[in-house]
């Protein structure tokens, strides 16, 4: 007896022009083509955002396909399953029954199933004298044979962009990272940002631009947004490692012409100098101790810069601090304020330099209570000094970028 396959829902439910064209689809699956359910049904969940559908309705989607006793779906089987709201509603971990419904006409609508319903609305199948079912009424699956290649298609694109966007972010890290280290050097080391330039003057500038364009970034961004933010930040980094560069084969000719001179003068046996012998030997069995010199270089860090990292100092000034003489006065007072002892100054300002013990005394200063012993913190910081450990510029730059957060948060 030849059968009917219902075009139409039971009840109010109507039918679109979405049902059609799914049902038109199914039609089409040819009998030779065999898919795995369950990658199919991991390639939809990935898709998902180009499907329109959501979690749940995927849930009731993989209850669906464990009532289908195979795990392939082949175009000559007959792809209707027929499970009551009872039994899916169990295996859909006891979602209520009327959020089912719900999601049952999503993925209907979604045309990832199609209704065949029976004339009472049940699901249910109807078998031959051999057992053999010859009508079901229910879901058919053949959708997801039929259309199994733009499912996987859609996750491949949708992996792709992930894997691109996981790219520009790596890199924009990346950049973070060495733009943020190689300012902070550039100031230790008093490179010049321009040819010829006497000091780092303009690495406030250099570090303002960069905090400008990561401020820029937005917390849930796209590829396309990050994309010209990742080439601005490189293009800053290539900039800034460029610099550094020119300095250290500067720095290197400079030595590779001077180290002939110093030879020259050292291997001289005929000194035009004749020293008494007891003083020569005095002066070989005791050198003359040489004079402690700061590790730092003088004005190697701006004065705007350095009151952006510790603006409270200022409140301690009398008409404010224009001027690094008017700072070198307000540090004196603060450094008798937090009672750091004169020996402990004394000892810093010979290993740091006078401006830069200045400087150390501000962020103390700004870090306020974080600091119980402002003396011992001070030694601390001479003796990690001595042996080269202690870089001042780090310290600057976190408390400039901690004050920025505390803006954007406020």
């Amino acid at each position: 007896m030849q059968t009917h396959n219902p075009t139409t829902p039971f009840g109010r439910r109507s039918l679109t022009l979405a049902n059609v064209a799914s049902q038109m689809v199914a039609t089409t699956r040819p009998p030779e083509k065999i898919v795995h359910k369950w990658k199919v049904f991991h390639a939809i969940c990935t898709a998902r955002p180009r499907l329109g559908v959501t979690e749940r309705s995927l849930s009731v989607l993989d209850a669906l396909l464990t009532f289908h006793p195979e795990t392939a779906l082949t175009g000559e089987d007959d792809l209707i399953v027929f499970p009551s709201n009872h039994q899916l509603t169990r295996r859909a971990h006891g979602m209520p029954a009327s959020t089912l419904r719900r999601h049952l006409a999503v993925l209907v609508d979604a045309g990832l199933i199609i209704r065949r319903d029976s004339p009472n609305g049940k699901r249910y199948a109807r078998k031959g004298d051999a057992g053999d079912i010859e009508l079901a009424f229910g879901f058919d699956l053949s959708p997801l044979v039929v259309r199994s290649e733009e499912f996987e298609s859609l996750a491949a694109d949708i992996e792709a962009e992930a894997r691109a966007l996981k790219l520009v972010r790596e890199r924009i890290t990346l950049c973070r990272r060495d733009i943020a280290k190689m300012i902070a050097t550039g100031i230790e080391e008093g490179v010049p940002t321009r040819r010829g330039g006497q000091g780092p003057a303009d690495w406030q500038e250099v570090h303002v631009a960069f905090r400008a364009m990561v401020d820029g970034i937005p917390r849930t961004a796209t590829r396309q947004q990050l994309e010209p933010i990742a080439h601005d930040l490189s293009q800053l980094a290539d900039d800034v490692l460029n610099l550094l560069e020119t300095h250290v084969k500067t720095k290197d000719s400079s030595a590779n012409e001077s180290q002939p001179e110093r030879h020259i003068q050292n291997s001289n046996p005929d000194t035009l100098i004749e020293l008494e012998p007891s003083l020569q030997e005095g002066r070989a069995e005791r050198p003359e101790p040489e004079t402690p010199r700061p590790r730092f270089a003088e004005n190697s860090y701006p004065l705007g810069m350095v009151l952006s990292a510790c603006p409270d100092i200022v409140d301690y000034a009398k008409g404010g601090i224009p001027n690094w003489r008017d700072f070198m006065a307000t540090t004196s007072v603060v450094r008798s304020m937090l009672g750091v002892s004169p020996s402990a100054w004394e000892e810093a300002q010979a290993v740091l330099g006078e401006k830069q013990a200045a400087i150390v005394i501000a962020c103390i200063l700004q870090r306020g209570t974080a600091i119980r012993s402002a003396g011992g913190y001070l030694r601390g910081l001479t003796r990690k000094a001595e042996v080269g450990e202690f870089s001042l510029g780090p310290i600057l730059m976190s408390q400039i970028n901690s004050r920025l957060h505390e803006k954007r948060r406020a």
